[in-house]
């Protein structure tokens, strides 16, 4: 059984849309489009095998380039944008000293962790409020004095 070129194109554009609900992200789409391209070209033209990669390529850069501007232009909204961003999900939170604070840098704890922090001096086992984040070291204030009950 001989199956012309242009419906071979078309198997693999089916194999890669399916392979891109299986795997995570979105990459292989721009491919299998790029792929239903040449084979739609392939089945109507009959271009040399040289002609049908070309399209193949050209139709990969077109279609990479035109979903990238399009997730640029209209970004997904996400529930939770801290998600994945580790260090500005610690703005806000209250830490304890581990390492006194002097000359403006020492260690605080987070969790079970430790990490480095700037801040005005301070003794080992004050409370801190984390305000910032520069290269990785937190930027901390003093924990402003609960009112009396």
């Amino acid at each position: 059984m001989d199956i012309q070129p242009g419906w071979l194109w078309m198997i693999l554009a089916v194999a890669l849309a399916a392979a891109e609900l299986a795997l995570p992200g979105v990459y292989l789409v721009w491919f299998a489009a790029a792929a239903a391209v040449a084979g739609l070209t392939t089945l109507i033209f009959e271009p040399s095998a040289t002609a049908q990669f070309l399209v193949f390529a050209a139709g990969a850069v077109v279609a990479v380039i035109a979903g990238r501007s399009w997730y640029v232009a209209n970004p997904i909204e996400s529930s939770d944008p801290l998600l994945n961003d580790r260090v500005a999900r610690l703005i806000g939170r209250t830490v304890i000293v581990e390492t006194a604070i002097a000359g403006g840098e020492g260690r605080v704890q987070v969790g079970d962790g430790a990490w480095s922090a700037r801040g005005p001096d301070a003794p080992a086992g004050a409370r801190m409020r984390v305000v910032g984040v520069d290269d990785g070291v937190l930027i901390v204030e003093a924990e402003p004095a609960l009112p009396p009950a």
